[in-house]
């Protein structure tokens, strides 16, 4: 062979350069590491050796540059091909689960065939079941019906007299003296029965005569009531005219025993309540009545003031009849507690109790007791109470009242203009018309101030020189502007009668306009 022929047919193998070898290497370590990874193992093809050497095939396109597109289109037929492949078998698998879901169908007919036989036949032997009980109920009504039918046919027979008596033997029942004793038992036991009966039943006109009985005696009853409490009443006068007897003897018997009469009426015989002895002198029982419930209201007052419940004590008071709880006396004896640690002013609550109540029962608590509850209110600084007792008219309106917040109001600067209107509304209550004038003026209220004066027609000349010598907020500069404020608003009178009074204090000179326009300092300056 000629050496053209040997370079003919030898072809050398191609030589690999090292980054090829590299690579080559590199996917074969890929896929050992792979397989073992997902544990593929078993023999013939699985998803996934599809995958590993898919991704292999993937990378090897991307490596070989030249022979991408050739590559890619080979791929591409055969994933085309492998997913057919998969489509049919998942195809085939369902059908063959069809197939045998109806192969076994006539199994399954066959059991409900079997299994509805069964039933049928259970349905059968129930009916049949309930048949023989329905007779057998119905053979039991039956003989019921029958023994019920014999037993009535019993009881209708006369008793025969040759059977034996109930309760006596053969013996017995054919031995006189046994006969004898059990007839006169007998006899005792008939008697005793009809005694009874008379005890316990009456006939209906023996009722009504009954009835008629305890009619008359219920009268008498409460003619006897009244009788009693009429001889109540009259040894309670007795008492009072025997005490005033024995007290009358044991003096000197100056004064005839009338006056001494008189004198106990006068006096607060009965812990400081007159109303109550005069009550008993009279001859009517029902005030008698009145008077004792006076007395049980003032012995329970005292047992609560004993018992420390101040609280209760102070509404009990509030509420007693006749007001006989709302007196100097009862606010001493709050009075007379003092303050209590961690709780409030016993005779706060006396007062908020019967301020509280002035108007439920109409009678407006005396000026003195209010004049002492609104300085309870501010010393105790709830002035939100004293401002509900004077917005609500639960007091009695009085110049003193009205003096006590205007001086609370100088005191207390941060709730003067409050304090001020509150004894402006009491000056105005009772009439005080200048002092109410005054305190709008010291509330910077002039035209309050000037409306207020003119709608008392009585604030003379003389009245607004005494709200004026007073006002100790209000300089004669500011009174010259509520003159000429006056001026203004029509109020000529009541601007000239300031003006006037302005004009009379010493040292003040009025200067007409033609001396505004002069210069008083002008010589200064030539």
């Amino acid at each position: 062979m000629s050496a053209q022929e040997i370079h003919k047919h030898a072809v050398l193998p191609p030589i690999v350069s090292r980054s090829d070898k590299e690579f080559l290497e590199s996917m074969q370590r890929y896929i050992i590491t792979e397989t073992e990874r997902v544990g593929c193992n078993e023999k013939g093809p699985a998803d996934e050796y599809y995958i590993i050497y898919r991704n292999v095939f993937d990378k090897v396109i991307e490596y070989v540059t030249a022979y991408k597109s050739i590559l890619t289109s080979i791929k591409r037929e055969y994933d085309t091909f492998i997913e057919t492949i998969k489509k049919s078998q998942r195809t085939a698998f369902y059908l063959h689960g069809k197939l045998q879901a109806l192969a076994a169908e006539p199994t399954a007919l066959a059991h409900h065939q079997r299994r509805a036989t069964q039933l049928k036949e259970k349905i059968r032997i129930i009916k049949n079941n309930s048949l023989k009980i329905q007779l057998q109920i119905d053979q039991m009504k039956q003989l019921r019906a029958e023994y019920d039918a014999k037993e009535v046919k019993y009881c209708t027979l006369t008793r025969n007299p040759s059977k034996p008596i109930p309760g006596m033997t053969l013996q017995e029942s054919v031995s006189l003296d046994a006969l004898c004793k059990y007839m006169k038992h007998l006899e005792d036991k008939y008697v005793e029965i009809k005694q009874a009966m008379l005890v316990k039943y009456i006939p209906a006109q023996k009722k009504a005569d009954l009835d008629e009985e305890m009619i008359v005696l219920l009268k008498r009853r409460d003619v006897a009531e009244n009788l009693n409490k009429e001889l109540q009443f009259r040894y309670q006068r007795l008492q009072i005219v025997s005490h005033a007897l024995t007290s009358w003897v044991k003096s000197d018997m100056s004064s005839s025993f009338q006056d001494f009469m008189d004198q106990i009426q006068i006096t607060k015989g009965l812990n400081g309540d007159q109303g109550i002895v005069e009550e008993l002198l009279e001859d009517d029982p029902s005030k008698a009545k009145h008077a004792e419930i006076m007395l049980y209201y003032i012995e329970r007052f005292n047992e609560l003031i004993s018992l420390g419940e101040y609280e209760k004590a102070a509404c009990f008071a509030a509420n007693s009849p006749r007001r006989i709880l709302r007196n100097m006396n009862v606010m001493n004896k709050f009075k007379a507690v003092g303050k209590i640690r961690g709780k409030p002013l016993p005779l706060l609550l006396y007062f908020e109790a019967i301020f509280s109540t002035s108007r439920a029962f109409r009678y407006p608590i005396d000026a003195y007791l209010t004049l002492e509850g609104i300085k309870c209110g501010l010393s105790e600084k709830r002035l939100d109470l004293v401002v509900n007792w004077i917005t609500q008219e639960r007091i009695t309106f009085s110049e003193e009242a009205g003096d006590v917040m205007s001086d609370y109001g100088e005191q207390d600067t941060f709730n003067k203009a409050k304090c001020l209107a509150l004894a402006q509304i009491i000056y105005s209550k009772c009439s005080m018309h200048k002092k109410a004038l005054l305190c709008l003026c010291k509330q910077g209220q002039i035209h309050e101030a000037m409306e207020y004066m003119q709608q008392f027609k009585e604030f003379t000349s003389d009245a607004v020189e005494h709200v004026m010598m007073n006002d100790s907020f209000c300089s004669l500069e500011t009174w010259q502007d509520v003159a000429n404020i006056c001026s203004q608003n029509g109020f000529n009178k009541l601007s000239n009668d300031i003006m006037s009074f302005l004009r009379s204090q010493a040292g003040v000179t009025e200067i007409s306009e033609e001396d505004e326009k002069v210069n008083p300092m002008e010589h200064v300056f030539w």
